[in-house]
């Protein structure tokens, strides 16, 4: 009787740890699945790596377990009741322990770029040491590169503003995205600024600091210390000068190794967004007065190099992106049949899909995930720099890495997916500068 009932307490264990460790597989493809989807991960990881280490943690959980006998389960101490009441729904209230798991709030990075483009410019048509076309200042700067990259920088040396001329004209709903790097911190007043404005002249108020209406966000260089103010009618009607943002803030003594991240900015209306990375930094409803026309987005420095340092501070610009916001994708590609977009972004010369792409394939995940029945078609397009065999390689390999994504992240059928690329041989202009190139690096969406 004795060996009886250990075979089946044996059977019982080995039942329950392979049951966690199946459970355990599953949960940690859903996080893999989702981590993708959501679009998070930095510039500087590879996608793989970042949901390698989440699918081990997971793994990780289910193995620590402990298999008990029958008769130590039945002995709950207060400690793994508090525990077992965490992992649950985290719903004990009242109760003080130190032995609790702290409790994590999740959220998700929500900021979808709009797919219809106004402007871009990655400063690629322009010649290091010069100053970049279709922009304007009160100071001065210069493109450069950093280290062995191919990435051209708008490098700002002094104080003033910077003002790209082909943001105006401000839809109520729009995205504007732009990388920032910076390095070495001189002063403890240091700054770096942006503004979104409406002005009746943009040339007369470029050099000014304060006016009757502005959102203004600025942060201290090599710091997280940030703050924000809107204005309106020359009031002050919101403010909040307590805001720290982690990922501004550089590493190293004295901001040596320096900092690199991407701002996005999502005006809905009277809403406006602002995420540094993956982190929503400011969600503020009524921050654009909806009576005013906004037309001039400008970003400047202040107390650069105001003390004598053997390195002086560096402020850089790059792939400014400037966006019509809420355009619907179902509708096109459903109802029109056909989808363009320039929001699935890719590593220069490769089909390496960048991260910040994420919400767009989600979109399209979706709108095929509705609609079982439809098939697409995949096509790729390039713009007109380098040659036309290698481009012609290079949108088919992009296409092919857009089915791999809906694919393997978000379980799309692949007959329900063809590929093709046109290289450069269907282009919306004349590849004339940066921004009508960016127009043309496109993947589109067609209905079979």
């Amino acid at each position: 009787m004795k060996k009886l009932v250990m075979i089946m307490v044996l059977f019982i264990s080995f039942q329950s740890g392979f049951s966690q460790e199946t459970v355990g597989g599953k949960v940690a493809k859903n996080a893999k699945d989702k981590t993708y989807r959501r679009g998070e991960q930095k510039g500087d990881e590879t996608v793989d790596k970042a949901l390698d280490k989440v699918e081990d943690g997971i793994k990780g959980i289910f193995k620590k377990k402990d298999k008990k006998k029958k008769s130590e389960e039945n002995e709950v101490s207060e400690d793994d009741e508090t525990k077992n009441t965490d992992s649950k729904d985290s719903k004990s209230e009242g109760k003080s322990n130190s032995s609790k798991k702290p409790v994590k709030t999740n959220s998700k990075f929500d900021f979808e770029p709009g797919q219809k483009q106004l402007g871009f410019d990655d400063f690629s048509t322009t010649k290091i040491g010069d100053f970049p076309l279709g922009w304007n200042t009160n100071s001065s700067a210069e493109i450069v590169t950093l280290d062995d990259s191919d990435q051209k920088w708008l490098s700002i040396t002094k104080d003033g503003y910077f003002q790209p001329e082909f943001v105006k004209d401000m839809p109520d709903n729009f995205t504007l995205e732009f990388d920032v790097f910076t390095r070495y911190r001189s002063s403890n007043i240091l700054e770096y600024q942006l503004y979104l404005m409406p002005s009746k002249n943009p040339k007369k108020d470029l050099s000014e600091e304060y006016l009757e209406n502005y959102f203004q966000f600025k942060w201290s260089a090599c710091l997280g210390s940030s703050s924000f103010l809107v204005v309106e009618n020359g009031e002050t009607i919101n403010s909040n000068g307590g805001i720290t943002v982690a990922e501004l803030e550089c590493s190293g003594e004295d901001g040596a190794d320096g900092m690199m991240a991407r701002f996005s900015i999502w005006r809905q209306n009277g809403r406006l967004r602002i995420y540094v990375n993956e982190n929503k930094i400011l969600d503020l409803p009524k921050a654009m007065d909806i009576s005013q026309t906004y037309n001039v987005f400008k970003i400047g420095a202040k107390y650069m190099n105001f003390s004598t340092t053997d390195n002086a501070d560096e402020f850089m610009v790059s792939n400014i992106r400037y966006a019509v916001a809420g355009e619907d994708t179902r509708s096109k590609l459903i109802t029109e049949g056909k989808f363009v977009t320039n929001g699935i972004l890719f590593d220069v010369n490769s089909d390496n899909i960048k991260p910040e792409s994420g919400s767009v394939l989600k979109e399209i995940a979706s709108v095929l995930e509705e609609n079982p029945a439809v098939r697409v078609k995949i096509i790729g397009h390039t713009d007109s720099d380098g040659a036309d065999a290698a481009n012609l390689q290079l949108s088919q390999k992009r296409a092919v890495a857009v089915k791999t994504a809906l694919v393997s992240f978000y379980g799309i059928d692949t007959s329900r997916l063809e590929t093709d690329g046109k290289g450069e041989s269907q282009p919306l202009n004349k590849n004339a500068n940066a921004t009508e190139k960016a127009e043309n690096r496109r993947v589109e969406f067609i209905k079979l």
